[in-house]
């Protein structure tokens, strides 16, 4: 796998019917086409709570419950661990010689840009961008 500078764990999304808050303090989130809950755990970490897409009839899985294949267009929406790295160009690139399949986008209204895909195991993964 890549190499990732100044990697550190940001966030684990998890996708739910009913995104309810479990006590942790909520934090301001984008916009998103979907409704999102974000929850600082620590100084450092979040838990990020995201409505699943109530017309989706698959259970609840490892790629995403909209999708039952493997297409990383769906990891926003679906479950995936996130990595910061300090080196996020280089990042996604060493993922393209690679030839592992990415879906990129920003952050609605952040300097946050974000790489998604999977391991070879087939769990999503997220890694995005952090300040040098």
């Amino acid at each position: 796998m890549a190499v990732a500078k100044g990697a550190c764990l940001n966030h684990i999304s998890r996708e739910s019917l009913d995104i309810n808050v479990f006590g942790f303090e909520r934090v301001e989130s984008p916009k998103f086409e979907f409704k999102v809950i974000w929850l600082k755990i620590s100084p450092d970490f979040a838990l990020h709570l995201i409505e699943r897409s109530p017309d989706t009839k698959l259970p609840e899985g490892p790629y995403s419950a909209s999708s039952s294949v493997l297409d990383p267009t769906h990891l926003p929406r679906g479950h995936h661990v996130c990595f910061s790295v300090s080196n996020f160009d280089s990042f996604v690139q060493s993922l393209k010689d690679k030839g592992i399949e990415t879906f990129q986008r920003s952050v609605p209204n952040r300097p946050v840009r974000q790489v998604f895909f999977f391991d070879p195991d087939g769990n999503g993964l997220e890694v995005a961008s952090r300040d040098e």
